[in-house]
């Protein structure tokens, strides 16, 4: 299936969250469905990602030349990217039995990358020259465990994205106010409706 790398697909806030929100309704499964049961969306994706996560990667763009081989590097670090921080939602804090995974597909996406990260504005490296997918999703993984990260976590009640609040009261409800809490506004003004019209019909 080919998708479509819309502006709503990258609202989580960061380059993890969107790769991790790539599972459509986790939890349940008769509808859930993968984004990348086709490694070459893989490609898609990250080239989507360059625009619209440039500012948490320093202008630096992605590159994943060859889908098929980093489809399991990347999936690991969604999967247990997903499991430590939803959980971290849930509990309030991080379950250090899920540290170990995580801590071991990052690294594995770190092993082969041939660059340099964390200097002074340029988290990423230098914007001059692409960075492998698969190393760039681990950094940004990992700075989920960096100051207020956790604490921000949000889970969207309409789709069950992961996103990061960064509002300045941390009250932000939806992972998109224009699709999510739209839809559940539709939602509960239908059901308002239909209770209305039961309540004539029985008068």
């Amino acid at each position: 299936m080919t998708v479509s790398w819309t502006p709503h697909r990258f609202t989580g806030g960061l380059l993890a969250l969107d790769t991790a929100n790539t599972v459509v309704l986790r939890g349940d499964p008769r509808k859930t469905f993968d984004r990348f049961d086709n490694p070459a969306e893989i490609v898609h994706f990250a080239d989507a990602a360059s625009e619209f996560r440039a500012a948490e990667l320093g202008g630096r763009r992605l590159e994943a030349p060859l889908p098929d081989e980093i489809a399991p590097v990347v999936l690991a670090i969604r999967e247990t990217t997903d499991r430590l921080f939803r959980g971290a939602v849930t509990k309030g804090a991080v379950a250090t039995g899920d540290l170990p995974p995580f801590l071991k597909a990052c690294a594995e996406g770190l092993a082969h990358s041939h660059t340099e990260i964390g200097a002074s504005g340029r988290p990423f490296g230098d914007p001059a020259t692409p960075i492998a997918f698969e190393a760039a999703l681990a950094v940004s993984a990992l700075s989920l465990l960096q100051g207020d990260a956790i604490a921000r976590l949000r889970i969207c009640p309409n789709c069950t994205w992961l996103f990061l609040d960064r509002s300045r009261n941390s009250s932000r409800l939806w992972c998109d106010m224009a699709v999510c809490g739209n839809r559940r506004k539709a939602s509960r003004h239908y059901r308002r409706r239909r209770a209305a019209a039961r309540g004539t019909t029985n008068v």
